[in-house]
């Protein structure tokens, strides 16, 4: 006779009675939801093809970064050959079939050795000599390592930017070698998100050439700009269709990088949003406080993404490492602006390569799809099973809805996402919940037929086909693991249900029907048992 603890029974009904509850939850209306305890206020996350939204495939532009970083390697050259007095004819930039190669025409041979520890201070360039030419290519290895580091950096910022934004349970993912794949499930115009992904939010300080004007304009109009060496005139929006064109310094004297907060906050004295920035501790406040002083009462230009923000005047010493911008924000601008200056900079720019939208009502057909086929499948397994084995296959079935009850509410629990895959996952779970009760049966009726007593029989059923259980449903639970782990968006939904569902489905078979079955022969001694 199987026998079953007092405390293992309360246990089971204290787990199964809680499992109910939270199931239960998401029934409520909202108002009685509201007024729930906190611990209780949990619903099940929809992914995108049920609860509909957006699917942006997104191509990191690591060209433009790799341009900029030969030119910066250029630039660096350049300027260590002047220091060294080095004599060369020219330093260029040559297209070659793989890409593109810094080449350097030097006057003399001796100098070859100097060029080259110059050029060796750079990362991941192969240099080669002909001559007096010396030819530099970035590396294939260093390339593909820039490659995946901007791509992760990338994710990073976008995961960083829609977190900001409020989306929840966003799906970020890596497709390919440059390309990024995000879901936002309830967002239906996915317009905003896309605005706001594709800004790199590179904010750059720059002084401003007094010798030269700033030139007022029409937006769209026309205009003869002045040039001069080392300035170049950017655009300042002034609202109304105007915009100015202000005369900025080209040498960049601080970078956002320093930046360590920024939140959108009304300006005292005109009572316009403006956004408050902080500088890290360090070297941005060291760096602000040199600036402010050495622009003290003069314009200071503030430009993000080739357009200036704001060029005011510095009225005072900035020691304590906070400033604030100013312009003619909206509240919409202004937190915008905030938003991407905490979210960082974008290390290349994004194109849009994939767009489109599922609308709410697909996710409502995928939902009642899935509906159906979770009853379909419910309703076959229990008429097989109580058509197969009777009585027992009853308390199998009981079993069974507290198997997808106690589902629920672990995905509730855990905050997973319920994806349509995640559904075919609780169908499959039905059927792999009662394959553990076939074999415990099965074994019930060869012990029967062998002779022995149906107490004694029910006992060594259930001890005889627990290994066999335990190692075909922890074979299920390590496939699920690869799955989550190698899989991606909707697979992991499908991994997380399977998993979920084939834990649950132990504790159903060795704890709940087995204390179902207990307590039934308990009150059933004298009756003939038939399985």
């Amino acid at each position: 006779m199987i026998v079953v603890s007092r405390f293992r029974m309360l246990l089971t009904l204290g787990i199964c009675l809680l499992g109910l509850v939270f199931a239960l939850v998401p029934l409520v209306e909202q108002k009685t939801f509201d007024k729930l305890p906190q611990f209780l206020q949990h619903t099940v996350t929809l992914g995108l093809e049920l609860r509909g939204g957006s699917h942006i495939q997104l191509e990191v532009d690591v060209k433009s970064v790799e341009k900029e970083h030969q030119e910066s390697i250029l630039n660096e050259t350049r300027r260590q050959l002047r220091q060294q007095n080095i004599r060369y004819s020219r330093i260029f930039v040559q297209t070659i079939p793989d890409g593109s190669a810094i080449v350097l025409l030097l006057k003399d041979e001796k100098d070859i050795p100097a060029v080259m520890k110059i050029l060796s201070k750079s990362d991941g360039l192969d240099t080669s000599v002909n001559g007096l030419n010396i030819t530099a290519t970035i590396s294939k290895v260093f390339l593909e390592n820039f490659t995946k580091r901007i791509v992760d950096e990338s994710i990073e910022v976008i995961r960083h930017r829609i977190d900001e934004t409020g989306t929840k349970e966003p799906t970020i993912l890596k497709q390919g070698t440059d390309r990024i794949t995000v879901q936002l499930p309830g967002v239906e115009d996915p317009a905003e998100i896309k605005r706001l992904l594709g800004k790199t939010a590179i904010l750059t300080f720059h002084g401003v050439d007094e010798e030269m004007r700033s030139i007022r304009a029409k937006m769209g109009e026309k205009v003869h700009l002045p040039s001069k060496p080392g300035v170049i005139y950017l655009p300042e929006e002034n609202g109304n269709g105007l915009v100015t064109y202000v005369p900025i310094k080209k040498k960049i004297s601080l970078t956002g990088k320093s930046l360590i907060d920024a939140q959108m906050n009304i300006d005292h004295e005109t009572g316009m949003p403006c956004v408050s920035i902080k500088f890290d501790s360090i070297e941005g406040t060291r760096k602000i406080a040199e600036l402010s002083t050495k622009y003290l009462n003069k314009q200071f230009a503030m430009v993000l993404d080739g357009k200036v923000l704001s060029a005011p005047v510095f009225h005072a010493i900035l020691n304590n490492g906070s400033a604030r911008i100013t312009g003619r924000f909206t509240m919409q601008e202004a937190n915008e602006l905030a938003l991407l200056l905490r979210a960082g900079s974008l290390p290349a720019p994004l194109n849009v390569v994939e767009e489109r939208s599922i609308g709410p009502s697909l996710g409502a057909d995928s939902i009642a799809d899935g509906k159906i086929a979770t009853v379909f499948a419910f309703c076959l397994v229990a008429i097989f099973m109580i058509l197969s084995y009777g009585l027992f296959g009853f308390f199998s079935v009981i079993s069974l809805s507290c198997n997808i009850m106690l589902l629920f509410a672990s995905l509730m629990l855990l905050g997973a996402t319920l994806t349509l895959p995640g559904i075919a996952g609780i169908a499959l779970t039905i059927g792999m919940a009662v394959d553990s009760n076939v074999l415990i049966y099965e074994r019930i009726r060869e012990e029967v037929r062998s002779g022995m007593r149906a107490m004694t029989a029910i006992a060594k059923g259930y001890k005889m086909a627990m290994m066999t259980i335990l190692d075909s449903n922890l074979t299920t639970l390590v496939g699920s693991i690869v799955l989550y782990e190698f899989g991606s968006g909707p697979i992991k939904g499908f991994a997380v249900t399977l998993a979920l569902g084939t834990i649950i489905s132990l504790f159903t078979t060795f704890s709940l029907t087995k204390s179902i079955i207990a307590v039934w022969m308990k009150r059933n001694r004298n009756k003939e048992i038939v399985v």
